[in-house]
């Protein structure tokens, strides 16, 4: 196949395979301002407890040290916007349904051997596994820009989408990276922020209540618990707030379909959640990554607040 018809025989694989988006960027060096940027954001203690962002910085600024051989890098994009079910208490929306980086990984699987099938190919598919930059090369690929609540947005179509990355060693079609910026004056998600950790400058991982509920092990900042209003599992304020997410539509994949315990449960129900209650209830999901002990730590500074 030419590279253009085995691009066009990626894009359409991906979309029967589910996903919402693909776009494929060309593997190469990350700009040095790119990097230059990371390293200042990480020599500045910005990500916190979060050590692997200290490591394999050759890996991050160069996808082709990822990947021996690499030449393109297929970014897609799967809608999980599980529409309007807020409850309180509640968790954050990406981790409603199944671990999304077992989801996105195996349709990426999927779509190497389908590659394969007709042009003998070498690849790796990552979401969020991996030093790969992924908003920039989602960018790169053409599926949208960062937004200044740091998440990629996609034109009329919002943020609430995972990304996933197929890296191979062929020779594709590449797409226009995306050149413009559609935040413009808007500062809705920096705004609503209820820490500050999103600014003009930038983002700060310590203050962001995702950072403190999910990554960080420690006791909780005082006063955490009055930032968090209901959610004690992530925080959606900077997607709920941003009106490109006005375009979001409720996804159409099985494995994001919440449990109904996650949906009817009230505070008093969740404080007396049971490690077993736990293990049943998020067990495949994005949650396990937190703990029990962890989660109780954040459902205590919800109920106590």
């Amino acid at each position: 196949m030419s590279p253009q018809e085995l691009t066009q025989y990626v894009k359409a694989e991906a979309k029967s395979l589910g996903f919402d988006v693909c776009g494929i960027a060309r593997a190469d060096r990350v700009p040095q301002e790119v990097s230059d940027a990371l390293a200042r954001w990480v020599n500045e203690g910005k990500n916190g407890e979060m050590r692997y962002f200290e490591r394999n910085s050759d890996k991050r600024t160069d996808p082709r040290e990822l990947v021996a051989g690499c030449k393109s890098i297929i970014c897609v994009a799967l809608n999980f916007y599980p529409g309007e079910l807020e409850n309180e208490p509640h968790i954050a929306r990406y981790a409603f349904g199944k671990d999304y980086h077992k989801v996105i990984k195996d349709r990426l699987y999927l779509l190497l051997q389908s590659i394969n099938k007709v042009e003998k190919v070498s690849g790796r598919p990552f979401c969020d596994s991996a030093p790969l930059l992924e908003r920039f090369w989602a960018q790169q690929a053409g599926i949208g820009w960062i937004g200044k609540n740091r998440q990629l947005i996609i034109p009329k179509a919002g943020s609430y989408y995972f990304l996933g990355e197929l890296l191979v060693d062929a020779e594709l079609e590449y797409d226009a990276p995306f050149g413009s910026n559609f935040c413009g004056k808007c500062n809705a998600c920096i705004s609503n922020c209820p820490t500050g950790a999103l600014s003009n400058d930038g983002f700060d991982a310590r203050k962001c209540l995702s950072y403190l509920t999910i990554e960080y092990r420690g006791e909780l900042p005082d006063g955490t618990g009055a930032k968090m209003g209901h959610c004690f599992y992530g925080c959606d304020r900077c997607l709920s707030a941003c009106p490109h997410n006005r375009f979001a539509k409720a996804n159409e994949t099985a494995e994001f379909s919440p449990k109904n315990e996650i949906l009817t449960k009230k505070i008093e129900e969740w404080q007396a959640l049971t490690n077993e209650e736990y293990r049943m209830i998020f067990s495949g999901s994005a949650v396990e990554r937190c703990g029990y002990e962890q989660l109780m730590r954040n459902i205590r500074a919800v109920g106590n607040k």
